[in-house]
């Protein structure tokens, strides 16, 4: 199988300062644009979680991406591991305490 149709989910955790930033808002913009299903949300610790899933390149896009968010976003870490695909479509989703 091509390298550019394997699928590829992760569950993603961004730390920094990402809340207040509009990064939720960057995400579903910028993962739209890439294709991808998943979903964003805040969490009360101040970091950002987010669900990316679609061709295994986008998606490894997507993570590279997130490193730098929104323009003032200051980005300390991004850490994923694999996980179920999510539902079609990208969305943003209420924070979590």
């Amino acid at each position: 199988m091509p390298r550019d149709t394997l699928r590829k989910s992760v569950s993603v955790r961004i730390e920094g300062r990402v809340q207040g930033v509009w990064y939720r808002g960057w995400t579903v913009d910028q993962a739209t644009s890439l294709g991808l299903s998943g979903w964003v949300r805040n969490w009360s610790d101040g970091s950002v979680e987010a669900v990316f899933s679609g061709e295994a390149a986008k998606v490894d896009q997507m993570l590279q991406r997130c490193w730098d968010g929104p323009p003032m976003a200051q980005v300390s870490a991004v850490s994923y591991q694999s996980c179920e695909p999510p539902e079609p479509g990208f969305r943003q989703r209420y924070s979590l305490p």
